[in-house]
């Protein structure tokens, strides 16, 4: 299963860039629409403490934010640390 959730809407531009980037860096990610349905939006509030912009992306459950705080993890090394972290336990 994923470990990193991507909250996004279809019409979203940075929403795809995200994707783009987790592609890229070969990170396994589900995705939850919240504009197809109430479901998707009601676990978006949950888990995002009421956020009101997507992207937001969380690594086992933990909000890291938007795509700007996406690559600024990987600038500093940080994603790759977040990464690793389970996978050695």
């Amino acid at each position: 299963m994923p470990r990193v959730t991507v909250y996004s809407t279809a019409s979203c531009p940075i929403c795809v860039k995200a994707k783009n980037l987790l592609n890229k860096w070969d990170i396994d990610y589900s995705e939850v629409a919240i504009d197809t349905g109430d479901s998707g939006l009601k676990e978006f509030r949950d888990a995002t403490q009421g956020a009101r912009t997507v992207p937001q992306i969380l690594i086992d459950g933990k909000l890291i934010g938007g795509f700007s705080d996406l690559t600024e993890l990987h600038m500093d090394g940080d994603l790759d640390e977040l990464m690793k972290q389970d996978c050695e336990t």
